[in-house]
């Protein structure tokens, strides 16, 4: 527990955010300073072959210690953190033996972590929480998978009469901003199949995401002294309110959970001459997903028929899709995650992944990878917070997947 600890509060002090509007992979330089770290850590291990290439890819093995065959076991994570909020000068907080009471996070500007809004937190009542200080996000999504991915491989590497076969690690970049997987070699990775160490609390096993895209939309105004307006101005915010009005008000995120998808609006910027909107579409079922992309375009046609062709102007790009498809051919794979879970003494829960991971692009470029917990909870905020039992648990849960295949 100690060093699964040690080892994610020293990842935080790096800064990784990424940049959806950079065009570079990493999307930001400052991401592998933390691949560097990793690199040298993995090989003081002895995992000699760890390297990261030019884009910021991490990749290492600790090879088999068996006298025969078992399939070869990826684990995986990634070291971005969220560009919706600052990464830089992280400075946790470790909340010992906590009450179920209310967390000042920051006292001067009373910032609180309260089970009235995470009521989650009353189950981890005497547990040793880790928390940020208001300020910054934690970090957790997705360093305390690395931490707990690494301190599982060192746990290992210090008792060799444990049995084991081939174990990959791979880090990847640029999760956050979907596109952990664009330049992942998954021949040169060399696993049969693998586990993204990327879930939320304890238990958390899925292998169903949502089908995602990406939608950006610019509305096109014309620009007139209000005084002289009439019959003249176009106003390119009042078409993208009027644009938006036009989606339905109960499919957005804070009105979905489950299986239900929604349309989510990202980000409004504008004037009277040009306003620029960027959506995201997601839904678990295809046929409905594709249903949605239709909605948008079908709305943006009665805007142009209404306002005159040009006026608004559509980008639609599908981000990954839904795993589940790869994932069962070889459910087994799900299967002895679960069993690893219940053997540690971890209730499963498997249900869907309401985002995605590396792991659903993997899964269609032939490395199935279902998805494990970390044990985070609020991720990319600053009420983001993990409890220190669900790390060691989650090391736990490694270990004995990796076990379990050598029966």
């Amino acid at each position: 527990m100690e060093k699964v600890v040690k080892r994610f509060l020293e990842y935080v002090k790096f800064d990784t955010k990424s940049d959806p509007e950079s065009n570079t992979c990493p999307s930001t330089s400052k991401q592998k300073l933390l691949g560097e770290y990793l690199v040298q850590e993995l090989k003081e291990l002895g995992l000699t072959d760890a390297n990261m290439d030019e884009n910021g890819y991490l990749m290492a093995t600790l090879p088999s210690n068996l006298d025969k065959d078992v399939p070869t076991i990826g684990f995986i994570a990634h070291m971005d953190t969220s560009p919706d909020m600052s990464g830089e000068n992280v400075q946790p907080k470790l909340i010992e033996n906590y009450d179920g009471g209310e967390i000042i996070l920051n006292q001067e500007e009373n910032i609180i972590l309260s089970p009235k809004d995470s009521p989650e937190l009353k189950n981890y009542v005497g547990d040793t929480l880790i928390t940020t200080d208001g300020t910054t996000l934690l970090g957790a999504d997705n360093k305390a998978g690395i931490a707990e991915i690494v301190t599982a491989i060192e746990y290992l590497v210090n008792n060799p009469e444990i049995k084991h076969g081939t174990i990959k690690i791979g880090f990847t970049p640029d999760e956050e901003i979907g596109r952990g997987a664009d330049l992942f070699n998954v021949e040169q990775f060399g696993a049969d199949f693998a586990y993204t160490i990327d879930g939320g609390r304890i238990g958390e096993l899925e292998y169903e995401n949502f089908n995602a895209a990406g939608v950006k939309i610019k509305v096109k105004g014309r620009n007139v002294h209000p005084g002289y307006a009439k019959n003249k101005m176009i106003n390119s915010m009042i078409i993208a309110m009027e644009l938006n009005s036009m989606l339905p008000p109960q499919e957005r995120p804070e009105s979905t959970t489950g299986y239900e998808g929604f349309f989510h609006l990202v980000s409004i910027k504008g004037d009277v001459e040009e306003t620029s909107l960027q959506y995201i579409i997601r839904d678990h079922c295809r046929v409905t997903f594709e249903k949605r992309k239709q909605m948008m375009v079908e709305i943006i046609n009665l805007l142009n028929f209404k306002y005159g062709e040009g006026t608004v102007q559509l980008d639609i790009k599908d981000s990954y899709y839904n795993m589940k498809e790869k994932i069962e051919p070889v459910i087994e794979i799900v299967e002895k995650a679960k069993e690893a879970m219940i053997e540690v003494g971890v209730t499963p829960i498997i249900s869907p992944v309401r985002g995605g991971t590396d792991g659903a692009r993997l899964s269609y470029m032939k490395l199935p990878c279902p998805n494990i917990f970390t044990g985070g909870h609020n991720f990319h905020g600053r009420y983001e917070y993990i409890p220190v039992n669900s790390m060691k648990k989650a090391v736990e849960v490694i270990l004995k997947t990796i076990e379990i295949y050598t029966r």
